[in-house]
């Protein structure tokens, strides 16, 4: 691969979504909900909310098809900004999926205040969602397999068998924090501040990885980099100018 190279971002528009999609990028004409970045074997995506998100959960790998799991840098939240991940006790599967048919799920999920800088976990099996006024970042197994739960209405396809099987119907431990170290992926924080970076293999640059720019705007590798974009970093040393907050992601498994 090229030592260092731009990945292309591609918005998608959402009912859900968002003309503000600060802090990365300039407001948008069109109601961004989604930017999606193929980082194979990984997906990240920047994620911008106005509406509630659908309570949804995701597979494991298994029977030959890739299941999905991820995590979530929060970025901005809004005041009373939450997200929901597990429940507040157990519960059955009867009570999951009559409470989805009702909509008494949402009293029995585990809603979580978020702040900007906060990072969760969200192994496959963990009913979720991300509620209304946030932005995020997304790193995930690149996969779109998804069972919905409950909707809030919209005339989407519910998956209510599918999700049932597969959910933990237990409590989620909640904020994770950085880094994050999974069979899948690992993300850690990190600051270019002019110089060499890399080398150190406790900053994940024994392997290929992605920085993923939140703050900040400079060079890398000669090439001018700025805050909502990633970039694909082979191992080892390279230089940068300027100063940035950033994720370095990498596939353990890769």
């Amino acid at each position: 691969m090229t030592a260092i190279r731009r990945i292309e971002g591609t918005p998608y528009e959402k009912v859900w979504g968002s003309h503000d999609l600060s802090p990365l990028f300039p407001p948008s004409e069109r109601k961004i909900g989604e930017v999606w970045f193929a980082a194979d074997p990984l997906l990240i995506k920047f994620l911008f909310t106005t509406e509630n998100l659908s309570v949804q959960v995701h597979p494991a790998d298994e029977n030959g098809v890739q299941g999905k799991t991820e995590m979530w840098h929060i970025l901005r939240a809004e005041r009373g900004a939450m997200i929901a991940l597990g429940f507040r006790e157990p519960v059955t599967r009867e009570r999951l999926v009559e409470a989805a048919k009702s909509g008494g799920i949402m009293a029995l999920l585990n809603w979580i205040p978020v702040r900007a800088g906060e990072t969760y976990f969200t192994p496959a099996h963990t009913v979720h969602a991300i509620g209304a006024g946030i932005a995020l970042c997304e790193i995930q197994q690149n996969s779109d397999i998804t069972y919905r739960l409950y909707d809030y209405g919209r005339a989407r396809e519910m998956h209510l068998e599918e999700g049932s099987r597969v959910a933990d119907l237990g409590v989620h431990p909640g904020e994770c924090g950085l880094p994050v170290r999974c069979e899948y992926f690992e993300t850690e924080a990190v600051e270019l501040g002019g110089g060499e970076f890399g080398g150190d293999a406790a900053y994940g640059s024994a392997h290929d990885h992605f920085l993923i720019v939140l703050e900040g705007c400079g060079e890398l590798g000669g090439e001018a980099f700025a805050a909502g974009e990633v970039w694909q970093v082979a191992a080892g040393k390279h230089r940068a100018t300027g100063r940035a907050r950033c994720l370095r992601t990498w596939a353990p498994r890769g």
